[in-house]
């Protein structure tokens, strides 16, 4: 794969990451306007999910697993986005606090998720799918 064709892929795949993780986001606050942690925190899971299969597969090409060694590496992928959501969620939550309106957090979460991306690429690459035999 060439080094473009592989960021546009990783790029869609963030893209359609963003979107799950924005629309179970509206689906909590749809239920209470009220409820911002618990749609940021359940938009990001839907987002981790999604996002851990389409980079395995086709990202990384990370050959399936037993559970355990897969739990092993799922574990790995969502340590690496401990710091990369901090940032999209300081992002999304400043943007809420200071303009008090949907679209603006969202675009808050847009750029935290961007700049979350870039970093998380780096560190899922150096760290969770190496390739067999290869050091960090």
């Amino acid at each position: 794969m060439t080094t473009l064709s592989l960021i546009l892929r990783y790029a869609g795949f963030a893209a359609l990451a963003t979107l799950a993780n924005l629309g179970a986001q509206r689906l909590v606050l749809w239920l209470d306007d009220g409820w911002f942690v618990p749609a940021l925190m359940f938009g990001t899971a839907v987002g981790l999910v999604l996002k851990y299969a389409l980079d395995k597969t086709w990202i990384f090409h990370d050959a399936p697993r037993p559970w355990r060694d897969e739990g092993r590496v799922f574990t790995l992928y969502t340590a690496t986005g401990i710091g990369t959501t901090l940032l999209f969620w300081g992002f999304e939550t400043a943007f809420w606090m200071i303009w008090q309106t949907h679209p603006m957090r969202e675009l808050g979460a847009l750029i935290g998720l961007a700049l979350g991306y870039l970093v998380k690429f780096n560190l899922d690459r150096r760290f969770v799918f190496q390739a067999p035999g290869r050091s960090g």
